[in-house]
């Protein structure tokens, strides 16, 4: 088992002249766990130095996180990383599709109360992550093949959570997709809803992200001075467009037209629901059939993080718009429901 360290509030201390917590080592945290000599896996540790707040997390440290599994890929049966809450779901997303043909447990977990603190919830995330990416069946091949989250009992598929709580230790919620696993005095897995691999195919790891995409979301009163900014910015190449309800749009001609426009020079604009559960259906009403004659493209049930991490990997790989609307409304990695 590979444990990596990014930093993130698991491993953080308190600053005694600020009262501000600062990311601390990897061996801090360790001192603090004197559990971790009881696990009976195996596990060697990688610490990124210094360690970094997940609020600076960036498509580079993603891209070395990759390359940090790939190099050792053939070494590990399961891979657990530390990771602040804030971000952790645009990096289980993007991961989920940088890491093509993942047959192995990639575990994202961390805490919202230090590790060292007494009523921390990072021992408990910290070793049942373990466990959950060292759990084979009888005939080797792990239980979870895939990229998750762990946090407060709950294994959720990463690129289908979201953080849905700032203070409490139920910080994370899959609302489109059942939990993979839940941990009381057992864990229970549920294995209907966890991919199934092809355990004779190699890991591709992919490395090249596109970050010039945006999120626009949808408001009463939206402006077409502001909006027009934003779509015709030079450098864009993609956007998530966060609707209301089951994906519908104000009836304003402007907007329609700025769309148009932006489909038609090789945007490619994905429609998502501004509602944490459900899904968007783009024939339903009026309005949201007006978007798709615009050029705009379902994304289904998906998280903003998963269609936005989804939207830079996609136009990372590929110059052809064509194939990127092709790819970005086909499941990948369990991201979407398809249901047109």
């Amino acid at each position: 088992m590979l444990l990596i360290y990014t930093g993130g509030t698991i491993g953080m201390g308190c600053n005694r002249e600020s009262g501000a917590l600062e990311p601390l080592d990897f061996n801090h945290l360790i001192s603090c766990l004197p559990e971790f000599a009881a696990i009976e896996t195996g596990i060697d540790s990688y610490q990124f130095t210094p360690p970094i707040d997940s609020s600076d997390m960036t498509p580079r440290f993603w891209s070395q996180l990759v390359r940090i599994i790939a190099d050792r890929y053939d070494d590990y049966d399961g891979f657990v990383i530390l990771h602040g809450t804030d971000t952790m779901a645009f990096t289980a997303s993007a991961l989920s599709f940088m890491l093509e043909n993942l047959t192995k447990p990639v575990v994202l977990t961390g805490s919202q109360l230090p590790i060292g603190q007494l009523r921390t919830d990072g021992k408990e995330n910290l070793v049942t992550s373990i466990e959950v990416a060292s759990a084979h069946h009888d005939d080797g091949t792990p239980i979870v093949p895939e990229v998750c989250i762990y946090f407060n009992g709950h294994l959720l598929r990463g690129n289908r959570a979201t953080k849905a709580n700032a203070d409490g230790f139920n910080a994370f919620e899959s609302y489109n997709y059942p939990h993979l696993a839940d941990a009381g005095v057992n864990i229970t897995y549920h294995e209907e809803h966890i991919l199934k691999r092809d355990f004779t195919k190699k890991l591709i790891p992919h490395f090249a992200l596109d970050p010039n995409v945006t999120v626009f979301t949808l408001f009463p009163g939206v402006q077409e001075q502001i909006t027009r900014h934003v779509i015709e910015s030079p450098e864009l190449r993609a956007m998530v467009m966060r609707t209301y309800g089951s994906g519908n749009a104000p009836h304003h001609p402007w907007l329609m037209r700025l769309l148009k426009e932006a489909t038609s020079r090789g945007i490619t604009v994905v429609n998502i629901s501004q509602c944490d559960a459900g899904a968007v259906e783009m024939g339903r009403y009026d309005t949201g059939f007006q978007l798709k004659n615009m050029g705009v493209v379902s994304g289904y049930d998906s998280t903003v993080e998963s269609a936005l991490t989804k939207l830079m990997f996609l136009i990372g790989q590929h110059n052809d718009v064509n194939l990127v609307r092709s790819n970005i409304v086909r499941d990948i990695c369990g991201e979407i429901t398809v249901t047109e």
